[in-house]
């Protein structure tokens, strides 16, 4: 499967790289790409829950920081978590109609 996704650093997660129309793979591997996307799908919730954590973690040293650069720098952090965390949901959101066919 990793000639058909490829791992999104950013995101901490593989998401869909094809190369081709959807109708050019073969019925069987579109049934391989919908269900390794299936796997990666169903680990989207953990990983937010992931960030949500470290969010949760620089916003209480936030509330106790002091310094108005450091500040600055964990508000832009906390920022990109949040982003990291909106992108995530839209991946899963996005093609939950995919994996929806796949169980029609």
């Amino acid at each position: 499967m990793k000639e058909h996704f490829s791992y999104d650093q950013r995101l901490g997660i593989s998401i869909p790289n094809l190369t081709l129309e959807w109708a050019q793979y073969s019925e069987e591997t579109q049934q391989e790409i919908l269900f390794h996307w299936e796997k990666i799908r169903g680990s989207i919730p953990d990983r937010i829950a992931e960030l949500e954590s470290t969010i949760n973690q620089k916003q209480a040293q936030l509330s106790n920081e002091s310094n108005f650069k450091k500040s600055c720098e964990l508000n832009s952090e906390i920022a990109e978590l949040a982003s990291i965390i909106n992108d995530l949901w839209l991946w899963y959101r996005a093609n939950q109609t995919v994996s929806e066919k796949m169980h029609n």
